[in-house]
């Protein structure tokens, strides 16, 4: 499992982690970055998710309903 941490740094900027858990345990942290503003914040957040869904498998597989279908 996979979560965004946030937290203050010691300059006082907002830092972004991905981390991952298994049993309970936190067992691979992925610094994103540290931002002061708000925007770079959301900047942040935004690339730390997509760290997330790049790990993830999808459910369905989609790629076969774009065939068109024979006639």
């Amino acid at each position: 499992m996979a979560f965004i941490r946030k937290f203050e740094t010691g300059s006082g900027a907002t830092g972004v982690q991905v981390c991952y858990k298994e049993h309970g345990r936190v067992v691979k942290t992925v610094h994103v970055g540290s931002a002061s503003s708000e925007q770079g914040l959301n900047k942040l957040l935004k690339k730390a998710q997509g760290i997330i869904d790049a790990d993830k498998t999808p459910l369905f597989n989609l790629a076969k309903f774009d065939k068109k279908s024979p006639k």
